[in-house]
């Protein structure tokens, strides 16, 4: 039954075909079931071999199941079959929509992993083309300084040539005129001898009475100049005396003339103590940037180009660690702000070891923010006596006078700002660890009165507090500290930066202007540095800025001036060994002094 209703089983029964095709309609023909089979209409051209036979069965057998009771079931059934397989249709077609889908995010993943391997790829390509061109120009740039210092060379030895002939021809004509001028000179002085000699013979007796005529005048003179006077002064001095008047009179002017001179000193005294204090220098401060009167007046272009100069960066020069360097810069940033809003500055402790640029960027803080600076020393306190507390006054007055704001910087702060406690005597300094030293009360006074003038946040003046041992401070000091700094030793990285800065300020500049008796020999000197921060660890910035100083002075000792390799070589074992002996005496200081000589 399932070829009349147009169902193709395939050979596995796994699907339908589709029915035969139909011969088309002709009109007239809805009520074929009425008509004969040879009632047709002929057929076209195109139908001329078709075989109706089978069409015929097919009607047929159609006229026979309608008339069956069967009809309705086999149509149903035909319908389930063709609704079947329209449902495993649409499940493949669904399944080959899913491997579609599939398929093409395979092929997106594809092509997202080949764009990340290109991309990749090129990133590395870029990084090779960038490390290849910088070690282009690295190589260009010393290739250049090497040109440079040749032709410098030449034309140094050119002019050195120059100027030696020239000197020598200028040395000839001088000493040919020299003794051209000493001949005619010798001629000169010869001929007036003789004739001054043959004058004084002929007018012997001339001159002789000449000199009798003018001292007998002159004794005259002077007699009668004498009588004069002493007649004079006697008829004044008589007629002063006789007169009451004039003797009050005079008594009464040189009374008056007493009383202004005592009084004017007096005044100058105390405005001299009044310009001191607010104008001049404290005795306590060693170098400042503020300009006083004096200096203003001895050095008037300088102070017109200090007040001139635009603030600098806080860091300029410094070389520090990454997250030291991310500090001091916040604290710059900081000061400098609290200065544009006059508001109430922080006091900030700098300690770690010496020389690691805790001096330099008190000097950078204050010239970045717009201030000025002041620095003193711990240590000059002390020797001061009794005098101490007035010059603490001193400075703090002068101090609050700065319009443009004062950062006092105290270096060594420790020597004055110790612990106030008094060490027992009976107890043993070696129980004690770092034993607290007894002060004088002239230095315990002096350390009151600065405790008493920064008891408060001022928005005149910012302290600057510098030491290598905090742990001594007293602990009223350590409660004016707002911010803390550590300022360790220099990284390998930090060193390298320092060498190679210092070794172009006293070794590469100087050889390359030719102004000084120094110059370079040929070796790879970005290698060199790098070699020279490896050897140098633990030692501060002043040290390798000395290390870099000695290769300069050895350059000046040689004979040539030539900087050769093993001379720097050999400065830095010796720089090596100095840094290990003074690490030695450290240790050797007592506990604690050298495994941790600085609190972290």
């Amino acid at each position: 039954m399932s070829w009349l209703f147009g169902i193709n089983k395939g050979p596995k029964g796994e699907g339908a075909g589709p029915p035969p095709p139909l011969p088309p309609a002709q009109p007239g023909a809805e009520g074929g079931g009425d008509r004969g089979l040879g009632e047709r209409p002929a057929p076209k051209d195109k139908w001329s071999n078709f075989d109706p036979t089978g069409l015929e069965r097919a009607a047929k057998a159609a006229r026979e199941l309608e008339h069956s009771r069967y009809a309705k079931d086999a149509l149903n059934l035909a319908q389930m079959q063709e609704q079947t397989l329209q449902l495993e249709q649409q499940s493949k077609l669904k399944e080959y929509e899913a491997a579609v889908e599939q398929l093409k995010s395979e092929q997106i993943r594809a092509q997202a992993e080949e764009r990340r391997k290109t991309l990749s790829e090129e990133t590395r390509q870029h990084q090779a083309r960038a490390q290849y061109q910088d070690k282009l120009a690295r190589q260009r740039y010393e290739d250049q300084l090497k040109q440079q210092q040749l032709l410098n060379e030449e034309n140094l030895r050119k002019q050195e040539e120059s100027v030696q002939k020239q000197e020598a021809m200028r040395r000839a004509t001088v000493e040919r005129e020299m003794e051209l001028r000493h001949k005619n000179e010798m001629l000169r002085v010869e001929a007036e001898a003789r004739a001054r000699a043959k004058a004084e013979r002929e007018n012997a007796d001339i001159i002789r009475e000449q000199i009798r005529l003018k001292a007998a005048e002159h004794r005259q003179t002077v007699l009668e100049s004498i009588r004069t006077a002493g007649t004079l002064f006697g008829e004044g001095f008589r007629a002063f005396v006789t007169d009451w008047d004039k003797v009050t009179a005079t008594v009464a002017g040189l009374t008056l003339l007493a009383v202004g001179v005592y009084s004017a000193k007096n005044a100058t005294l105390v405005a001299g103590r009044f310009i001191e204090a607010r104008l001049g220098k404290p005795s306590l401060v060693r170098e400042t940037s503020r300009i006083t009167v004096l200096e203003a007046l001895r050095h008037p272009i300088q102070v017109s180009r200090r007040l001139l100069s635009r603030p600098q960066d806080a860091l300029e020069g410094v070389v520090l660690s990454p997250s030291l360097e991310a500090r001091v810069r916040d604290i710059a940033i900081a000061t400098r702000n609290t200065k544009k809003n006059r508001s109430l500055y922080r006091n900030i402790l700098m300690y770690g070891p010496p020389g690691t640029g805790k001096t330099l960027f008190a000097k950078k803080l204050a010239l970045h923010s717009g201030m000025d600076y002041a620095i003193m020393t711990g240590g000059d306190v002390a020797p001061m006596g009794r005098e101490g507390v007035t010059a603490m006054h001193k400075l703090f007055d002068w101090a609050n006078t700065s319009r443009r704001g004062l950062l006092l910087f105290v270096d060594e702060a420790d020597a004055f700002l110790r612990k106030r406690a008094t060490v027992s005597v009976t107890k043993p300094l070696a129980t004690m660890g770092r034993a607290t030293e007894k002060i004088s009360e002239d230095l315990r006074a002096t350390l009151n009165a600065f405790l008493y003038r920064t008891g408060q946040h001022s928005n005149k003046f910012m302290l600057v507090l510098a030491s290598n041992q905090p742990e001594q401070f007293d602990w009223a000091i350590n409660d004016r500290i707002n911010e803390m700094v550590n300022f360790d030793l220099p990284g390998q990285e930090e060193r390298e930066r320092l060498v190679r800065m210092y070794f172009d300020e006293y070794v590469l500049k100087p050889a390359t202007e030719g102004k000084q008796r120094l110059k370079l020999a040929q070796f790879d000197y970005g290698r060199k540095c790098s070699e020279v921060a490896r050897l140098t660890e633990g030692m501060s910035g002043r040290e390798i800025a000395q290390l870099a100083v000695s290769w300069q002075a050895t350059a000046y000792a040689s004979e040539d001036g030539v900087l050769t390799e093993a001379m720097m070589d050999t400065r830095v074992q010796d720089a090596v060994q100095q840094h290990q002996q003074k690490m030695c005496w450290l240790k050797a200081e007592g506990p604690g002094r050298g495994d941790e000589p600085f609190p972290s």
